[in-house]
């Protein structure tokens, strides 16, 4: 399937050409555009829409966020617009490129589409930003989310050589559980921790999460182990050739009717031959060192989902956890010593002031001994002041 947003203007290819070869990813050519784009797009909704629009939205609680979660709210809301464009149209690409769906295991590695170099585009976009946000901010995020922005754009960048294009699509709908994870946060932060919308959110943040990362994201590593494998097998064989001639995979890796031969239309013609576009630049195999980074790569990503997991759990059920009650019996007494000593404290009160007014007589011996009243009086309020002092009063 073709770049749905169509192949950028001829002055801007050759412009940004060099600078992909360069880099050894001739397919960015195609789509530097988009990944300049993509990441102008993060950013402006970061430093300007989201700032803008969110006090409006939120007018109770965003104003009163201080500057450090007015920063991460700002980061939820671009992370929430992105995770549901590129997912809604990863899964537009997946149901409807059907060259995609025709590639061998060799052309899931070797092969490309411009369909599925738009979402590695978007991807790429979105995670140069997010990488530039986990180094300037990593004292908030720390270093896990610096691994992950790290780990993502090196992966998805790598489908420019190209090398495992075809897997654009399947590896970005782990995002599919980021507007739950987004939405919670917000909940949180408008003060409905605990209401039944975040329970349900909570729920079903839980089961995309398990679903989409865990489930199909380890099913689909493996898949794409097997087939780097296959490829890195077919490199070595083409390698240990005894010609003298430069190894080429092409022969063992492309349908020989790829070059639309069998199609009835220019559009089918072109998509097809799409696919082998590159092969010049894919012929001499995969090297070990790139599946290996690769591999790499994905299995910290993989790490992390588990273990961001094992976080969520925990913090989604914090959330609704009732209380513990406190011992009965314990209780109990506190709630008896506490009017034991209230009521001892009301009786010297009242000791105290009938002392003054006259209507305490004292005894023969009180008077013999040329106690003073005033001194009674002072020892009266400080043994009330102690007995207080031993059980708190309510409210303190």
């Amino acid at each position: 399937m073709l770049d749905p947003l169509g192949s950028p203007p001829a002055w801007l290819r050759d412009l940004v050409q060099p600078i992909a070869l360069k880099l050894n990813s001739p397919t960015l050519a195609g789509h530097g555009h988009e990944v300049v784009l993509a990441f102008a797009f993060y950013q402006f909704i970061h430093s300007f829409l989201s700032p803008w629009l969110s006090p409006i939205i939120a007018p109770q609680s965003y104003p009163k966020l201080n500057a450090r979660t007015k920063l991460n709210w700002d980061i939820h809301v671009v992370s929430l617009v992105q995770s549901v464009i590129i997912c809604a149209a990863a899964l537009w690409v997946m149901f409807v490129d059907d060259e995609r769906w025709s590639m061998s295991s060799a052309e899931r590695v070797f092969g490309y589409t411009g369909a599925c170099g738009l979402i590695q585009a978007l991807a790429v976009g979105y995670f140069l930003y997010d990488l530039i946000v986990s180094v300037v901010h990593i004292k908030m995020f720390g270093i896990g989310m610096l691994f992950h922005a790290i780990s993502a754009l090196w992966v998805f960048s790598l489908g420019f050589r190209p090398f495992i294009n075809y897997y654009a699509p399947t590896f970005i709908l782990y995002e599919l559980s980021s507007p739950f994870l987004n939405i919670h946060w917000f909940l949180d932060k408008v003060n409905m921790t605990g209401s039944r919308a975040q329970w349900y959110n909570g729920m079903a943040l839980l089961a995309t999460f398990f679903s989409c990362r865990l489930v199909w994201g380890t099913w689909q590593s493996v898949l794409v182990y097997i087939d780097m494998w296959k490829a890195l097998q077919l490199t070595w064989s083409a390698s240990a050739s005894p010609l003298q001639a430069p190894a080429n995979v092409n022969a063992h890796v492309f349908y020989p009717t790829r070059d639309g031969g069998l199609c009835m239309d220019e559009t089918c013609a072109r998509a097809n031959a799409e696919i082998s576009q590159f092969r010049d630049y894919t012929a001499g195999g995969v090297p070990t060192w790139l599946v290996l980074t690769y591999v790499a790569s994905n299995l910290i990503l993989n790490f992390l989902n588990y273990f961001w997991f094992s976080k969520m759990v925990e913090t989604v059920l914090k959330r609704f956890r009732t209380p513990e009650k406190k011992d009965e019996k314990k209780e109990k007494i506190e709630d008896i010593a506490q009017e034991v000593v209230l009521e001892a404290a009301a009786k010297l009160e009242e000791d105290e002031r009938a002392l003054r007014q006259g209507e305490l007589s004292l005894t023969p011996e009180q008077i013999a001994s040329g106690i003073d009243v005033g001194a009674l009086g002072e020892e009266l309020r400080k043994r009330r002041a102690e007995l207080v002092a031993k059980v708190p009063l309510p409210g303190s």
